[in-house]
């Protein structure tokens, strides 16, 4: 069983933040951190998880409070159809946490593995550096 299947479809509740699109570590859209680590949830195993923190889409907010990146995608208007959101949310999550004045171009770097099929991408890295320069907190 692969953690994204583990936590959409065997979790209680049901942890759906996480998409699978592509089931193939393709799209990115089912990236997760584990033990510290971004990673494509769809080609993890749930029990390779086992005793590691997981963190999902939905553990950035703290009750209401939306993290500084979910904020800054709601206001740069960095989603569409928004299968890839969750994935990118995470991607530049885990880069800013480990560098938190990250440029455009580690940002990129960081989102290598994410497509958007709907082309917001310019909005998505704007949200980014909103959020690595200060903008957004």
């Amino acid at each position: 069983t692969t953690l994204l299947d583990a936590l959409r479809n065997r979790a209680n509740p049901p942890l759906t933040g996480s998409k699978l699109v592509c089931d193939r570590g393709n799209c990115g859209a089912c990236s997760m951190i584990v033990g510290g680590k971004l990673v494509y949830g769809c080609l993890q195993l749930a029990v390779d998880a086992r005793g590691k923190e997981v963190r999902t889409v939905e553990g950035l907010q703290r009750g209401d409070e939306l993290s500084a990146v979910q904020r800054a995608f709601c206001e740069k208007d960095a989603s569409m159809c928004g299968f890839c959101t969750p994935g990118f949310v995470m991607a530049i999550t885990h880069c800013l946490e480990n560098h938190p004045k990250a440029d455009l171009e580690r940002i990129k770097a960081a989102c290598a593995g994410n497509l958007c099929r709907c082309g917001t991408q310019p909005h998505v890295f704007e949200a980014a550096l909103s959020v690595a320069k200060g903008g957004a907190k």
